[in-house]
């Protein structure tokens, strides 16, 4: 793999913190595969449920990833398209490198307070994930994703994450400019060259050119000169990116100190998780660079900035929610579906209700003025005159009422639930139910005298073949 990395790139990273051409070709023509995975906190609430996971991922040989709460490495890759805990959301598979984003948050701002939340660049969803699992229903999570398909996996990926307080938009970075002075966190993963994956995926290599960082780096520029005023004055920016090339990295911190009011932020970093501290040529700020060759994951640069001065506080307009509010006769209809969390609203949007955490329901008025929403909260499913016809939403959040009936299928039958098929059982139940794999929701099924309709989503559903298993 050596005599494929591209010359221009391993003489450009000579004299950079951190890089060493010999161990770093060595590491790219090993290619090693590291495979790490970040679980859900939402839903495995016990140290028993979390055991459980790990374990029928891997007998043996899992280990914490070293700077994020929820992070394991396993020692290779299970099928996680035949795992119905990966259905279900239990975990989310990320590379190791990008859960360091976890401890940035942690050490410059203080998750629990109620924070407004931005992910610019947010599919498929590995950082918006990792940031709700910090975030109490207070606080408020836009996941934005400006390509509309890339988006769509963005909110599928949410709606397993289970979190009623995020909000899924569908816009470019100039569209948030009306949102003035209004997150307090940015976290802009920005378009990049890729150079940072090219042990995991060798066919980017094809892809990359010293132009072609050139275009990534003015991209970049435009993306925070876009995003930036609508971050509130004492507001964090987290940039990073998968690039190893000092143009997209320290250069960007360089450009973004000159052209606006931004502090570095510096981490203490413990010595021994081999993070590679780095300092930009011009401002002396601080970032930090992941070398596969030093540590296990692949190549990341991640650096955090506060806002000075500038935008004054967002105030939120007086128009309401374009949502219905629920009649006392509709919220008796939701009640045997939907537990009913202090402070979450309930809507009825297009004939569909919509359960909104308390962050979301407040936001909501602002956003819809400027941003083309995805989606909002968990939508419960579609109100008719005597039920409600739940929707899948609402079997992969935590909103589900107890009373719901839930039937538990085996790894067998649940995957051939997760197909689309008759899970060939026979139960006592009749009518609308939960199916589940070991305690974990997979989605709705009806329950008919002679056969099951199977109502999880067609477009989710598993094309593998399960036969022997």
């Amino acid at each position: 793999m050596s005599s494929h990395l591209p010359a221009a790139l391993l003489e450009s990273l000579e004299g950079i913190p951190g890089y060493n051409r010999a161990t770093f070709e060595q590491v790219h023509e090993a290619a090693e595969k590291v495979t790490s995975l970040r679980l859900n906190p939402n839903k495995l609430r016990s140290a028993n449920g979390i055991d459980k996971v790990l374990q029928s991922l891997s007998a043996t040989g899992v280990s914490k990833v070293p700077w994020t709460s929820q992070g394991y490495y396993l020692p290779q890759r299970p099928s996680f398209t035949l795992d119905p805990y990966f259905h279900a959301g239990a975990y989310y598979v990320q590379e190791a490198s990008s859960m360091f984003l976890e401890y940035a948050v942690k050490q410059t701002t203080d998750p629990g307070a109620g924070l407004k939340v931005l992910d610019l660049c947010a599919a498929p969803g590995g950082k918006s994930t990792l940031l709700q699992s910090l975030l109490p229903d207070n606080s408020l999570l836009v996941s934005n994703e400006v390509i509309k398909s890339r988006a769509a996996l963005l909110a599928d990926n949410l709606t397993k994450w289970g979190a009623a307080n995020v909000v899924v938009s569908n816009n470019d970075p100039k569209d948030f400019a009306a949102l003035q002075g209004y997150f307090d966190l940015v976290v802009v993963d920005a378009p990049c060259s890729g150079s940072g994956l090219f042990r995991r995926d060798p066919e980017l290599i094809s892809e990359w050119s010293l132009d072609h960082v050139a275009l990534c780096s003015q991209r970049q520029q435009r993306i925070l000169a876009d995003i930036l005023p609508a971050l509130k004055a004492s507001g964090v920016l987290i940039y990073s990116t998968c690039s190893f090339s000092a143009a997209e990295d320290e250069a960007i911190l360089d450009w973004l100190a000159d052209h606006f009011e931004l502090e570095n932020i510096p981490l203490p970093i413990p010595e021994e998780w081999n993070i590679i501290i780095t300092e930009t040529s011009k401002r002396n700020l601080s970032g930090y660079r992941f070398y596969p060759d030093r540590l296990k994951g692949e190549g990341l640069f991640l650096a955090c900035l506060r806002k000075k001065g500038g935008e004054k506080e967002f105030r939120e307009p007086k128009q309401k929610n374009k949502t219905g509010t629920l009649t006392a006769k509709q919220l008796d209809l939701l009640s045997p579906w939907v537990n009913k969390p202090a402070g979450y609203e309930f809507f009825l949007h297009q004939d569909e209700v919509l359960g909104l955490a308390p962050a979301v329901a407040a936001a909501l008025p602002a956003l819809q003025q400027q941003l083309y929403i995805r989606k909002a909260g968990v939508k419960l499913g579609q109100l008719g005159a005597k039920e409600l016809i739940p929707d899948h939403q609402l079997a992969m959040s935590t909103l589900a009422a107890e009373q719901v009936p839930v039937v538990e299928l085996s790894k067998q039958a649940a995957l051939q639930y997760l197909k689309k098929e008759d899970p060939g059982i026979s139960l006592p139940v009749k009518g609308w139910g939960l199916v589940a794999y070991e305690g974990m929701q997979l989605g709705w099924a009806k329950f008919l005298p002679n056969r099951i309709n199977n109502y999880y989503p067609k477009e989710l559903r598993i094309l593998k073949d399960i036969q022997g298993l």
